[in-house]
């Protein structure tokens, strides 16, 4: 399993298509084998789910998603999380441990639409 913390730094970003870049962690047996961190590629709609698809994200973890984004990853049956905050690494762990909530509610002031 894949799952991937939209980031800026160590933290976890409160916006989905203009952070930073992704750290991408991969599970084994329910623990963290292993962690990369992967540049953001760039904000244009409905890229993002696709680009994490295709990297084979099973999890999207961010502060705050546009409605689009989140009904595109729901389509590759990939979840989304938003409304975490804090360490990126901490955040994938309450993740994996069943303790990270989602707010499930979407940015909308950061809604594009086309």
């Amino acid at each position: 399993m894949k799952i991937a913390v939209a980031s800026e730094g160590e933290e976890v970003s409160m916006h989905f298509g203009h952070c930073e870049g992704f750290w991408i962690f991969d599970l084994e047996n329910g623990k963290i084998k292993d962690s990369t961190f992967l540049p953001n590629p760039g904000h244009r709609p409905g890229f993002l789910p696709e680009f994490l698809k295709d990297k084979g994200v099973d999890c999207i973890i961010s502060g705050g998603m546009g409605t689009s984004a989140i009904e595109l990853f729901n389509s590759y049956g990939i979840d989304v999380i938003t409304g975490a905050e804090g360490n990126a690494t901490e955040v994938a762990e309450k993740y994996i441990n069943g303790t990270l909530i989602s707010s499930n509610s979407p940015c909308e002031k950061h809604e594009h639409h086309h």
